[in-house]
């Protein structure tokens, strides 16, 4: 009781607490808004070389030239009642008009959402999310490359874990399956990879969302979030690292760093902003992602009506059938032309070997002999073929061969979602390393 007590007075007396000049100026210029419900706080990540030394452009594997731009972009929602968080990752390429710049009349321009801040900085970037989202950012947190690594390594570290070997020469990551503990550099490179198998942005912002669960996980775990005095130990090792606006205080970061301790898994959704065009092509910008209008602006509407992100089909409906990956890049050779043709409209890449088919057919249902290691490949197959059996064959080659059995094949229609894919609203305990990392959580109707 007495260390509670002198945790409520040093948080009384942070109320005027300074806030880190860096960002001084970062919510003078931000058109007014309704305040909402809940309290939504904008992380970002920033991609600049800008005073890196040549040895830390090599200790950190960011050599090139930087974009000045946001590289990572999180907007965490905390419930009015404090009993649930959720984290909505915004893609670095998403497509959006940018609010109007400072001292401008003109309208923003519509580009990829990354380079806001290159223009106008934090106030700028957190003014186009605003615009974008329709929600007011109440408080705002941004790092370099230098400071993830040092918030990393400030709070003792991360975990990492994958299922499968994860090497990217852009990033430097380079890991086998299986969690990993790692430093500050280890986790800024699982957190940068995007030249990877699922390359691009979803998987790595799932990446980033699995590292932020773990993370969140290891200090509820040691205690760093128990209570306000060591609530206020971390905010204070959290902000040698990391700068904030003028409306973020020493205070706020406690509120918000005790509330998210005292929250489980289950109270914690993490979630990406739905896509329609993951290659929106833009002159003179390139290659965007488009946000899918319905499913996005439910995913706004809820945040904004402090309603939970996950099981709301308005945001992401679930197919019946659910394809783990994209039928699209999966070889097959079928000896049965029925089920090769079903398959070709499932978009299954497909060989029709009817014609060295076995004159009596096995007895028993079909098998699905795939090449070892293509697990998830071979569990979207099998969902369009129910009731086949698999087998994993140490071949090199990327095909798979069914084998038509005595028993009846009904081909069922699969649905690839990359949205429900990669990005999925799910909570902290679907993304901790050791869950089924791609689980869907159940629906509400």
């Amino acid at each position: 009781m007495r260390r509670l007590t002198v945790g409520l007075a040093l948080l009384s007396s942070l109320a005027t607490a300074p806030c880190l000049p860096e960002q001084a100026d970062s919510t003078t210029a931000r058109a007014v808004q309704p305040a909402g419900r809940g309290t939504n706080i904008l992380i970002v990540g920033i991609d600049s070389r800008a005073g890196l030394s040549a040895d830390e452009k090599r200790r950190l594997h960011v050599g090139g030239k930087g974009c000045e731009c946001t590289d990572v972009m999180m907007l965490v929602h905390l419930s009015e009642d404090e009993r649930r968080a959720g984290i909505v990752s915004i893609p670095r390429d998403s497509y959006v008009q940018y609010a109007t710049p400072a001292g401008s009349t003109d309208p923003g321009p519509w580009a990829k959402i990354n380079g806001a801040f290159k223009i106008g900085r934090g106030p700028l970037a957190v003014r186009t999310v605003e615009k974008a989202t329709g929600l007011r950012v109440d408080h705002y947190l941004e790092t370099g490359f230098t400071g993830f690594e040092q918030t990393v390594d400030n709070l003792g570290g991360a975990t990492v874990c994958t299922d499968k070997p994860l090497k990217d020469e852009n990033s430097g990551l380079d890991i086998t399956a299986g969690t990993h503990r790692v430093d500050g550099n280890g986790a800024l490179r699982y957190a940068r990879a995007r030249h990877i198998n699922r390359p691009g942005d979803l998987g790595r912002v799932r990446r980033q969302q699995r590292l932020l669960a773990e993370m969140l996980k290891d200090l509820t775990v040691r205690g760093a979030l128990a209570d306000p005095v060591s609530t206020v130990r971390t905010a204070q090792t959290l902000l040698k690292s990391v700068r904030t606006d003028e409306r973020t205080s020493l205070t706020d970061l406690v509120r918000i760093g005790w509330a998210l301790g005292r929250l489980s898994p289950g109270q914690t959704e993490f979630a990406t902003v739905p896509i329609s065009d993951f290659d929106h092509r833009v002159a003179g910008v390139g290659s965007t992602l488009l946000w899918h209008k319905a499913r996005s602006r439910a995913l706004w509407d809820a945040l904004s009506a402090d309603r939970p992100i996950t099981g709301d089909t308005r945001i992401l409906p679930v197919p019946r059938t659910r394809a783990e990956t994209n039928p699209a890049g999966i070889n097959v050779r079928v000896d049965d032309a029925t089920v090769a043709a079903a398959l070709r409209r499932n978009k299954f890449v497909v060989t029709d070997t009817s014609a060295s088919a076995p004159p009596a057919r096995p007895a028993g249902p079909p098998v699905i002999t795939y090449p070892a290691g293509h697990e998830a490949d071979a569990a979207t197959l099998a969902a369009a073929v129910p009731g086949a059996q698999l087998k994993a064959d140490p071949r090199t080659e990327d095909v798979f061969d069914i084998a038509v059995g005595s028993e009846p094949v009904a081909v069922r229609k699969v649905t690839y979602d990359r949205n429900v894919a990669e990005g999925a609203p799910v909570t902290a305990d679907h993304l901790r390393c050791g869950d089924h990392t791609n689980a869907v959580p159940s629906v509400h109707h």
